[in-house]
């Protein structure tokens, strides 16, 4: 019997304590500092000020003192197409459906109307904004809140998923006049009754076709129901699919019409390229390549799964570049934490899955690099769409290997996009002088 017992003791002894072989995962957290980080020069910040833009000034608007303000501190001057479009009319409180793409500027263009409109001392939700992806919903409500710097008493809330519902629920008791949501988490919202959308003016849908093909559907009309006092709808949207001219034939009266041509001067300028290589560890070497050989501050990458995605980011940093990743797994936090980093540029690089990906708005992506071609053609339309924003030029370079040569000329087909190859003679040299065939 004490035999037993004492080989019983020592057998619980060589248990190990929870989390005691978890692994340091290299890509959550890099140590030390990147030994190739990047700063882009301080001249650039002159680049900032984006005064060419198409179509009408903001000063031509009849704007309000402090859009103005907040206008002139970012150094926009011009509207483009689609602000110029949906401003007016929004002001109006009209219907608005506006299809244009990607990085035209549609955040503006809804933004302003919402803001200029509010009565600071009506307590009730007077607009909301319905977005398909947390970081679009986000990314939309910081642009707000600059917009709005010099606007007292403006309060702008953002309610999404993956995140403690009961600080969300804190934040609408302070009475917000605009509200950016995800339908899904709004309609939690709803049913728990902590937010009440029924003295709601203006509402919008942002990427409506997204958030419409993502299946959101039922959630949307829901929503939208539940607004008697709606005095108007605007639908933004990258393609006007079935679902978007349905929510418009359903929801919208009347309403003014919006495109911004695939010609027009407001499309991203954006130089498509590809480089064929051998298998996926030259893909890698190709990576470090562009990186070495490019004046490139801010590049987006991406992969169709998560285990490249972390694969990447370890090899990348193991040789001193700055790089971190975002994918469907990563903590809420964590995501916000490396997104915020890549904005502010002190991370050159952004490895990401597609999911991850969807609704990241950020500015001067100075590079897309797809390591993998996405499985879907339309998808390669949404990942070049960020670099190339605000009318700034971009590059898209796609890295294929002989297996890929199908998919790449049913990419070109759909895009309608003449992709060039670039020459893989170690250099990779992406600028317009470089090896660019003509």
């Amino acid at each position: 019997m004490y035999k037993t017992d004492n080989n019983r003791n020592k057998r619980k002894n060589t248990f190990k304590k929870k989390g005691q072989y978890k692994k340091k995962r290299k890509y959550d957290k890099q140590t030390g500092q990147p030994t190739k980080f990047r700063k882009r020069p301080a001249e650039h910040e002159k680049d900032n000020q984006v005064l060419n833009y198409s179509g009408t000034k903001f000063a031509d608007l009849h704007l309000s003192e402090g859009i103005m303000k907040a206008l002139n501190k970012k150094g926009y001057v011009y509207s483009s197409t689609v602000q110029s479009g949906v401003i007016p009319p929004l002001m109006q409180y009209r219907d608005v459906i506006a299809k244009a793409p990607t990085g035209t500027g549609k955040t503006f263009a809804f933004g302003i109307p919402l803001l200029e409109q509010l009565d600071n001392e009506n307590k009730d939700i007077q607009a909301l904004i319905l977005a398909p992806t947390r970081e679009l919903v986000l990314q939309i409500c910081n642009e707000l809140k600059e917009l709005s710097e010099f606007m007292p008493k403006v309060r702008v809330e953002a309610i999404y998923g993956g995140k403690a519902i009961e600080g969300q629920i804190k934040a609408l008791k302070r009475h917000p006049q605009i509200i950016v949501a995800t339908p899904g988490r709004l309609r939690d919202h709803i049913e728990r009754k902590t937010v009440d959308i029924s003295k709601v003016r203006t509402a919008v849908l942002d990427e409506a076709d997204r958030m419409l093909d993502m299946g959101f559907i039922e959630e949307v009309t829901d929503i939208l129901n539940m607004m008697p006092d709606r005095k108007n709808l605007a639908l933004l949207s990258a393609t006007m699919s079935i679902g978007v001219m349905d929510i418009s034939w359903l929801y919208q009266r009347n309403p003014v019409e919006i495109t911004v041509e695939e010609h027009n001067l407001d499309k991203p300028d954006i130089d498509q390229m590809y480089v064929t290589v051998q298998n996926m560890r030259y893909k890698i070497k190709a990576v470090e390549t562009i990186m070495d050989n490019n004046e490139l501050y801010k590049v987006l990458i991406f992969c169709n799964t998560i285990r490249m995605v972390r694969m990447l980011t370890d090899d990348l940093r193991e040789k001193g570049y700055s790089a971190n990743c975002i994918y469907g797994g990563k903590s809420q936090a964590g995501r916000e934490k490396t997104i915020r980093a890549f904005k502010e540029e002190r991370l050159n690089i952004l490895v990401a899955t597609d999911v991850a990906a969807r609704g990241l708005d950020i500015t001067d992506v100075d590079a897309v690099i797809n390591f993998d071609l996405p499985d879907d053609k339309e998808q390669y339309i949404h990942r070049i769409g960020r670099t190339g924003r605000a009318m700034k030029n971009g590059i898209a370079v796609s890295l294929i290997t002989p297996f890929d040569n199908y998919e790449l000329e049913e990419i070109k087909k759909y895009c309608k996009s003449d992709i060039k190859e670039i020459k893989n003679d170690g250099i990779l040299n992406l600028s317009k002088e470089g090896d660019a065939e003509k």
